[in-house]
């Protein structure tokens, strides 16, 4: 069956693909599509239905469509439904003309900002399960199949962040994945396979908890 992924990440397309390769993906600049919405939703799954809807109206084809971001705890939650336009501490929620600054930048932004938090706030240090220091992927995912007809599942991955930027390892996975350290497997999340990603990652789970569906469709 053909689904459409509500992305212009061609990484976002190949991690679907892996998880569900019995169907054909395709994002809008496959087709020649415009796609640009305007995400203005105050939560993950808010954004990734504005995504799945907006797609849905140009292709009448069943979309997914998810909405994800890393979350440091020690930082409330930050940078979250603003990662991919993260900016630093004095950018939280992106640039005001629009421009994104390189990953790597982000990264090392991100980094500093929490190491500065724990410098400065001693009661941080010893107040989250995972310690000082844990964060988590969220997937928000939406199946859209109409107005009236929509499935949702929201997951997480959780790691936690690495000290320096020193510290960063891996070639596999995309975005902050270099700096998320997961010490069940003593790697980076860009450090494990695709297999082991998918089988533990927000979006891998999120995508298992629609499976079910979107075979029956």
């Amino acid at each position: 069956m053909k689904i459409y992924l509500a992305t212009g990440n061609k990484n976002k397309k190949r991690e679907m693909q892996e998880l569900l390769p019995e169907h054909e993906i395709l994002i809008p600049s496959d087709q020649g599509i415009e796609f640009n919405p305007d995400e203005t939703g105050l939560t993950f799954y808010e954004n990734s239905l504005i995504k799945a809807k907006y797609l849905f109206d140009i292709v009448h084809c069943p979309v997914i469509a998810d909405d994800s971001g890393i979350c440091v705890d020690a930082l409330s939650g930050a940078p979250g439904i603003y990662s991919s336009r993260y900016a630093g501490p004095d950018f939280m929620k992106g640039k005001a003309d629009g421009s994104k600054i390189p990953q790597e930048d982000q990264n090392k932004f991100l980094i500093q900002q929490l190491n500065d938090a724990l410098k400065n706030d001693n009661k941080v240090k010893g107040a989250y399960l995972h310690g000082p220091r844990s964060c988590h992927y969220t997937c928000a995912m939406v199946l859209y199949l109409g107005e009236d007809r929509l499935y949702v599942a929201q997951e997480t991955f959780e790691g936690t962040l690495i000290e320096n930027i020193e510290e960063s390892r891996g070639n596999g996975g995309f975005g902050y994945d270099p700096i998320v350290y997961l010490p069940e497997y003593k790697k980076t999340v860009a450090e494990i396979s695709a297999d082991e990603k998918n089988a533990i990652s927000h979006r891998g789970k999120a995508v298992r908890a629609l499976q079910t569906l979107i075979k029956n469709l």
